[in-house]
């Protein structure tokens, strides 16, 4: 754990790096998926992801949240731009769920050639096993590592030799807190409640559906595999064989293939060998919902909270999670999707069951107490994820729901069309 009451380190605690992953899907004038060939083919911060209408945007490394969503924003901005010289302009849909689908062949399976066409062989098998509509859902994944200067000043007072293997411990154990508390970013970030009827079976192009959830991509209707994933937490190598183990058991074709909220990755290729031979590099969170009540999808404060949240995962005792904590933990990430906090239930390590919103206010009392001589920025940051436990109504899938019934899909639409028109 961080040596945090040693003043030098303590002084370094809040600084880190930030990358941002912004998926999102084009579309027509009409709300419908474009079919059209990614239109930044060559731009290496604006990729595709799992279909060719999926754009994802990259960010560079950053140093601060601002930094990270300001430079999100100058990219998205581009792309919006792009999007509007086309022939037939196209949209850039605001929202994690996706608008109108006419069948599972009208999500187009991204197409690379070459040397790369094996990434289409890929979303080929993942499109067979899941289905393409789960694929359709997008989202956004925040990369955070610690300073290297805040690294080398607590590596200094650690007692330990090895600078890269005194990291791959810090991350792993501040994996391992990760999964047994970050479902409280599941909560905050939480921002599509609606979904268009045609995601559901019975349901037709055009007709709202609420499932219950604040957010259906973490919910059980999302990014999860068929079995529960039990990582073994001991170190690095143990981690990366645990899950290699289910690529083994066939349970699953590639380590990429694991659905899981946080991911360990090194720097470089991200495969497990590099894992195992270069150590750590950052930790990934897949878990934030596209927030259409902000220009760039996405709210600073969420991204300074989840930063927060990790120093203080890192700065305090290590919890080990036994396979039962392991597995009641993906649980606790599937309630806190929920819409309504104060009817599911959240069971820490220590056995306790709590509400979601029960269980949010008992963590954000200890970063309350945790962070309590910092800035103004940072009690500023905790205030307002704390009133989202404690004023439901300022959740961002409440207002969202309210604002976007009783015509979802149209009604997005206007926006995205809004928000391009401002840039021209």
């Amino acid at each position: 754990m961080l040596h945090f009451e040693q003043e030098k380190v303590r002084s370094l605690l809040l600084k880190g790096n930030f990358g941002l992953e912004k998926e999102s899907l084009r579309i027509d004038k009409d709300g419908y998926f474009a079919h059209t060939p990614h239109p930044l083919p060559d731009d290496p911060y604006i990729v595709r992801d799992f279909c060719e209408n999926q754009t994802e945007i990259n960010t560079p490394v950053l140093h601060s949240p601002r930094e990270a969503v300001e430079t999100l924003g100058e990219l998205n901005r581009k792309l919006l731009k792009t999007l509007n010289e086309l022939p037939e302009p196209e949209y850039l849909w605001p929202f994690s769920n996706p608008p109108y689908i006419r069948n599972e062949e009208d999500v187009p399976v991204a197409v690379f050639s070459g040397p790369l066409a094996v990434k289409t062989e890929y979303r080929n098998y993942l499109s067979d096993r899941y289905g393409r509509y789960k694929m359709a859902f997008s989202g956004i994944h925040v990369n955070f590592s610690f300073a290297d200067e805040l690294l080398e000043a607590d590596f200094a007072v650690s007692g330990q030799s090895d600078l890269q293997e005194y990291k791959n411990q810090l991350y792993v154990a501040l994996a391992e807190g990760a999964a047994a508390y970050a479902w409280i970013i599941t909560a905050v970030t939480a921002a599509s409640p609606l979904l268009d009827g045609s995601f559901l079976e019975k349901k037709g192009i055009g007709q709202d559906a609420f499932n219950g959830m604040a957010t259906s991509r973490c919910s059980e209707l999302g990014y999860w595999n068929y079995f529960t994933p039990v990582f073994d937490y001991s170190d690095i190598r143990h981690y990366a064989d645990s899950i290699q183990s289910y690529v083994d058991t066939g349970l699953l074709r590639y380590p990429s293939e694991l659905y899981y909220p946080i991911r360990l990755k090194p720097k470089g290729e991200n495969n497990l060998n590099t894992l195992r031979e270069s150590g750590v590099n950052h930790i990934e969170l897949r878990m934030v919902d596209l927030n259409p009540l902000c220009e760039n999808c996405l709210e600073e404060k969420d991204v300074f909270f989840a930063q927060l949240l990790l120093v203080w995962l890192a700065s305090t005792p290590r919890q080990h999670l036994a396979v039962k904590d392991q597995v009641q933990a993906v649980q606790n990430f599937k309630n806190a999707s929920r819409y309504d906090l104060k009817t599911a239930k959240i069971v820490i390590p220590s056995g306790e069951a709590y509400t979601v919103a029960d269980a949010a206010l008992h963590v954000i009392a200890q970063l309350e107490a945790f962070y309590r001589d910092f800035s103004a920025e940072v009690q500023e940051t905790i205030q307002f994820e704390k009133e989202k436990f404690l004023y439901p109504e300022k959740r961002y899938a409440w207002i969202i729901r309210k604002e976007y019934g009783n015509g979802f899909v149209k009604k997005g639409l206007q926006l995205a069309k809004l928000r391009q028109a401002s840039l021209v």
